[in-house]
């Protein structure tokens, strides 16, 4: 399996935990949509999420844009589990400093 950069990683576990489409995971990564979107699209190109459209009479019966979901597949889980190896990701740290009180 190929490493995946920081980013990559950040964006998954913003999809893992429940951030499934480009606003929640820019607002749950603090990045901006010009590394998110990108992003997105590489780890959909090499297979580590897939997305699906929301259907057009929900975005239209809430007067807004449709949007696109994403969802981790098994070689994304696998990716940001050999990531988290990698990197410290601020969340896990805090969690571990809590439960080590």
């Amino acid at each position: 399996m190929r490493e995946i950069s920081y980013i990559a990683a950040t964006v998954l576990d913003a999809i893992r935990r429940e951030r499934r489409h480009g606003f929640q995971i820019m607002d749950a990564t603090g990045l901006a949509s010009g590394t998110v979107y990108p992003a997105l699209r590489r780890l959909e190109q090499g297979g580590l999420i897939h997305s699906k459209w929301e259907r057009e009479t929900v975005a239209r019966s809430e007067q807004r844009p449709a949007r696109r979901y994403y969802q981790l597949t098994r070689e994304g889980e696998a990716a940001l589990a050999a990531a988290e190896r990698r990197y410290r990701f601020p969340e896990l740290a805090a969690a571990e400093r809590k439960g080590a009180s």
